[in-house]
């Protein structure tokens, strides 16, 4: 089998007529990531999405993220658009050290789940004090009269 030439001007023109190709994770579970003070703030899209099925959990340091959005299964339909994605949803993200797995919070409100995860404690930076001791550190005595 021969390697498909590659047209830069064609691909870039099919790109730029259907737009980028998007994986079923950027499609069912976009997300923005940032920190905010001392916990991280993870925001996922989850429009449709019965809160009974989204399941989040940790498992060593990979955080996993499922949702379910159910097909419409009428037996009338005729469907002129077809855009929207059902099914089951799933993204991962690993998370890094210093964070307090313990602590995360999760609120589901308006189609969108916010993820709370607090920086750990022991990775905050913390101030060191610095003692001056004195090379000539003496002791002075009284004399007793």
């Amino acid at each position: 089998m021969a390697p498909t030439p590659f047209d830069t001007f064609r691909d870039l023109d099919r790109w730029l007529t259907n737009g980028p190709v998007r994986t079923p994770a950027s499609v069912g579970l976009p997300l923005d990531l940032y920190r905010e003070g001392e916990h991280f703030v993870a925001r996922i899209d989850l429009p449709g999405v019965d809160p009974s099925t989204i399941d989040v959990d940790v498992e060593e340091r990979t955080l996993t993220i499922r949702a379910e959005r159910p097909a419409n299964t009428a037996k009338d339909i005729q469907w002129l658009a077809h855009e929207r994605p059902s099914g089951t949803f799933a993204r991962q993200l690993t998370l890094g050290y210093g964070l307090a797995l313990d602590r995360i919070s999760a609120e589901y409100a308006d189609g969108v789940l916010t993820l709370t995860i607090p920086v750990a404690e022991e990775a905050k930076p913390r101030k060191i004090e610095v003692t001056h001791a004195s090379p000539d550190h003496r002791v002075i005595e009284a004399d007793q009269a």
